[in-house]
């Protein structure tokens, strides 16, 4: 009699959906590197049941944009559009004055103004 054949691991994910209401003006910049990106923040609502009491009940998530498409899109974005952002969750380490950093945010593949 053989052993069962051990169960395969599922794949690794990273995907992340938000819909939710751009915060503010998206901003181009230029990176060190060279490469023009859009970032904006988007506020999404909590469910009731996730929410910590006496925590907000939003969260607002740092998007970032590098392909020229989203770069447009998110650049026509205005203060208050619902969105639906599409991406994956990334760690970006930069310089400061007090020495490295990161932080994380999404970095967006789709990007698309939703009727709200």
């Amino acid at each position: 009699m053989s052993a069962p054949a051990p169960a395969e691991a599922p794949p690794d994910l990273n995907e992340v959906r938000l819909v939710g209401r751009v915060s503010g003006e998206p901003a181009e910049r230029v990176l060190p590197s060279g490469d023009p990106i859009v970032t904006l923040r988007v506020v999404v609502r909590r469910e009731a049941s996730t929410a910590r009491r006496n925590a907000a009940p939003v969260d607002t998530i740092d998007v970032a944009c590098f392909s020229a498409t989203t770069r447009r899109r998110a650049a026509a974005l205005t203060a208050d559009t619902v969105v639906e952002v599409e991406g994956s969750l990334r760690r970006r380490f930069f310089r400061t004055a007090q020495g490295a950093a990161s932080r994380y945010e999404v970095e967006a593949a789709s990007v698309r103004r939703v009727k709200g």
